[in-house]
């Protein structure tokens, strides 16, 4: 039964639990947002025998079946369900937290009857029960929220559904605000409006989403608090989007995961972890990261299973890491990163053939997304770092500086038995500089240069350690090795541009002509 206080956040409070006279009913009735099903919902919970309420549920029933071309009338009035509607209720006007609303069966398929024009039921994978078949499908058929839950909730088929009437109703919910023939833009607004501002999703604080990440990925976490970090929301936003027929792109930056509206002669980025807001390609981009990469629905699936085992590797438990990323392999079969991140974790649990194995797949592999290629596979297939070696650069610091010690007491120790090992050295550099310690930073940054001379990241770091030390013309020389390591990529780097700009300022280009 629907607790009768949610039902208050939608009423004046000088009128909760007050006995109100006809007149004053319907002047309560008459300020109701006449486009929001929660609102009605919770007119007519409070007043179910007035003639008000009765209408209020009529309207509510009306704005769900608003986008159906064929409906149910009789003598004139859009016919009610014949049944008992409070948990229905209860979940269109569902709080953060509040996990203990379920739906039965009936209840479930009267959601369903009524979300059966939504876009998503042309999908195949829409009511698919078979992983194995699901795997199969092209990506243009899966459906991303039956997907996903199916994976969550393997042996329990009323969760899926119960999760998927959530998702109906929103759909619902956003259709009711939107004309028939609405553009593509007027959704995304639609939707926008509804997640971020309506319904209030945000991204969880740092201190929260630092220790259970995961809990903020898997949509269930996500619809029912309200918190979701960039993976979690954005496959919120697409799941919507698919019921409302509005096609979106999904890109990902290295760490990173937003939509984009792409209508053939501009895009809009939806930023999901900022209220979807627009950004510019550019705030995405880096040293190393020269153009964003597009996934298919099929990729977002293996996506989750590779957040999922990052929080595994985090908390060091291998084995359970290495499920992930097998799981994640069908849907990103030539992903090299994924080859990659799984073959580090077959050698931390003694898997050395299979590691090696993916290792040599990637070792020269330079990623279509990067500037120069990952190091780490080579020094280790030659023998310039240990297994040990490659679990130092992955420990992880939080905020404290006790634990940025700790990595840089660890990284030096690899590399005193492995002093060419180019990521241990970068690694190390950038603790110095989280410590302020500008010194060792240029010296170990040297080192990295000596070595090789080809990395981007390396050459602008050293650029502004020189600037910081006073040594232009040496900031010169790595900020021109800087730019030609890119160009060579096709890439122009807007940071490496604020550099060259700043560091006109102190100390002219040498080669200017004037």
């Amino acid at each position: 039964m629907i607790k009768k206080w949610l039902t208050f956040l939608f009423l004046p409070p000088l009128l909760w639990g007050t006995s109100l006279s006809d007149t004053r009913l319907t002047t309560l009735y008459n300020s109701l947002d006449p486009y929001s099903i929660s609102e009605l919902f919770a007119f007519y919970h409070l007043y179910p025998d007035a003639p008000q309420g009765r209408q209020a549920l009529s309207d509510a029933w009306e704005l769900m079946h608003r986008h159906r071309s064929e409906r149910q009338y009789l003598e004139g009035a859009l016919v009610l369900p014949a049944m008992e509607i409070d948990s229905v209720i209860a979940l269109v006007n569902k709080q953060p937290f509040e996990t203990d609303i379920a739906l039965d069966d009936a209840q479930l398929s009267l959601i369903e009857n009524i979300s059966d024009h939504l876009s998503n039921r042309k999908l195949k994978g829409y009511r698919e029960w078979d992983k194995k078949v699901l795997m199969t499908l092209p990506s243009e058929e899966i459906d991303l929220s039956h997907a996903l839950l199916l994976y969550q909730f393997e042996e329990e088929p009323l969760k899926v559904r119960q999760y998927e009437a959530s998702l109906d109703l929103i759909a619902l919910q956003i259709l009711a605000r939107l004309p028939r023939e609405a553009s593509h833009e007027e959704k995304i607004r639609a939707i926008s409006h509804f997640i971020f501002h309506e319904k209030r999703f945000r991204f969880p604080p740092h201190s929260i989403w630092a220790k259970d990440i995961d809990l903020y990925t898997f949509l269930p976490s996500v619809l029912d608090s309200r918190l979701g970090v960039c993976l979690g929301v954005s496959i919120l936003y697409l799941s919507i989007a698919q019921r409302l027929d509005l096609p979106l792109e999904i890109i990902t930056p290295p760490g990173h995961i937003f939509i984009r509206y792409n209508s053939g002669e501009s895009h809009q980025n939806i930023e999901t972890t900022a209220r979807g807001i627009h950004l510019p390609d550019r705030v995405y981009l880096g040293i190393n990261t020269r153009k964003l990469q597009k996934r298919t629905l099929k990729e977002v699936i293996g996506l989750a299973f590779i957040n999922q085992a990052a929080v595994s590797w985090h908390k060091e438990k291998h084995e359970t890491t290495v499920e992930l990323y097998e799981k994640a392999l069908p849907y990103l079969p030539h992903d090299p990163l994924l080859k990659m991140l799984l073959g580090y974790n077959y050698l931390f649990v003694g898997k050395i053939a299979e590691g090696r194995e993916l290792l040599e797949e990637i070792r020269d592999v330079i990623f279509d997304h990067a500037v120069a290629k990952e190091v780490t596979p080579e020094d280790y297939l030659n023998g310039k770092v240990s297994v040990a070696g490659i679990q130092a650069i992955f420990s992880p610091v939080d905020e404290s500086r006790q634990s940025i010690l700790d990595k840089q007491n660890e990284l030096k120790e690899i590399l005193k038995k492995h002093p060419q090992f180019r990521d241990g050295l970068l690694q190390l550099a950038i603790t110095f500089l989280q410590l302020g310690r500008g010194q060792e930073a240029y010296e170990t940054l040297s080192r990295y240069h000596a070595l090789d001379p080809s990395s981007p990241v390396v050459e602008y770091y050293l650029a502004i350690v020189c600037v910081n030390r006073f040594h232009y013309q040496e900031a010169w020389d790595h900020l021109k090795k800087a730019e030609a390591l890119t160009a060579a990529r096709a890439h122009k780097p807007h940071c490496l541009k604020g550099l060259s700009h700043a560091l006109r300022t102190l100390y002219p280009d040498p080669e200017d002509s004037f």
